[in-house]
C-alpha cells in the first residue's frame, strides 16, 4: 500500500515550483548586477568630469601663458621700425654735423661763446658709437642755461654727462660741460677723432690733463 504525497512535496516537484525559483534567482541577479553597474557608472562619470575640468585648467593656463606672443611679430616689426625712425632723425650723420649744430645752438640759443671744444670717440659698439665732447663755454648765467636746455631739447640726441662753473667775472660764468652723441661706427671712423683714452693723456688747452 503506498504512502500519500504531502501538498508541500508535492508542490516542490512541480514545474512551476521551480520556474518561479529560478526567476527569483535571476531577479535577484538582475538586480545586484543593475546596483553594480550603477556605481561603476557614478564612478566613471565622476572621473570623467574631474579629468575635463583638469584638461580645461590646463587650457586655460596654456592661453595665459601664449597671450604675450601672440602679435609678437607685429611688435618685433614696429620695434625695428621706431628704431630706423630714431637712427634717422636723431643720430648724426657725420662729425661735421655734430660741430656744426654744436656752433649753431651756441649762437641761436645763448648766445655764449665756445672757448675750446674736443671731440674724442668711444670703443666702436654693434650699433653705435660714443661720442664724446669736452667743452668751455662763457656767457651770462641765462644765456648759458639757454643753451644747456636746447642742447638737451635738440632733435639731435645730446646727452649731459657733466657740467661744472669753473669761474665768474664780471658778470660772465664760465661752465665746463661733458655730452655725449653717438655715430654709427663706420661714420664714426671715417670722422677721424681721436679715441678717449688718447685724448685722456693730452693737456687740453687750460693746461690740465684731459679727463
Amino acid at each position: 500500500m503506498s504512502r500519500p504525497t504531502t501538498p508541500w512535496r508535492e508542490r516542490l516537484a512541480s514545474p512551476l515550483t521551480w520556474h518561479y525559483a529560478g526567476f527569483g534567482v535571476l531577479l535577484v541577479l538582475v538586480i545586484g548586477l543593475s546596483i553594480r553597474l550603477g556605481f561603476d557608472w557614478a564612478a566613471t562619470n565622476g572621473h570623467s568630469t574631474d579629468a575635463l575640468a583638469g584638461k580645461q585648467v590646463e587650457l586655460k593656463t596654456l592661453d595665459l601663458q601664449t597671450a604675450p606672443l601672440r602679435g609678437l611679430n607685429s611688435r618685433i616689426d614696429e620695434s625695428h621700425s621706431q628704431i630706423r625712425n630714431f637712427y634717422s632723425k636723431r643720430i648724426p650723420a657725420n662729425y661735421s654735423t655734430i660741430a656744426a649744430r654744436i656752433g649753431e645752438l651756441a649762437v641761436n640759443k645763448g648766445p655764449v661763446r665756445l672757448t675750446r671744444v674736443q671731440y674724442a670717440q668711444g670703443l666702436p659698439g654693434t650699433d653705435l658709437t660714443e661720442i664724446l665732447m669736452d667743452a668751455g663755454i662763457s656767457g651770462s648765467y641765462p644765456e648759458i642755461m639757454r643753451f644747456v636746455n636746447s642742447l638737451e631739447r635738440d632733435q639731435t640726441f645730446f646727452v649731459i654727462r657733466a657740467m661744472s662753473l669753473t669761474g665768474q667775472q664780471g658778470g660772465q660764468v664760465n661752465l665746463r660741460l661733458r655730452v655725449s652723441t653717438w655715430l654709427r661706427p663706420a661714420d664714426a671712423e671715417a670722422s677721424g677723432l681721436p679715441q678717449a683714452s688718447e685724448l685722456e693723456a693730452k693737456p687740453s688747452p687750460d693746461g690740465k690733463e684731459g679727463k
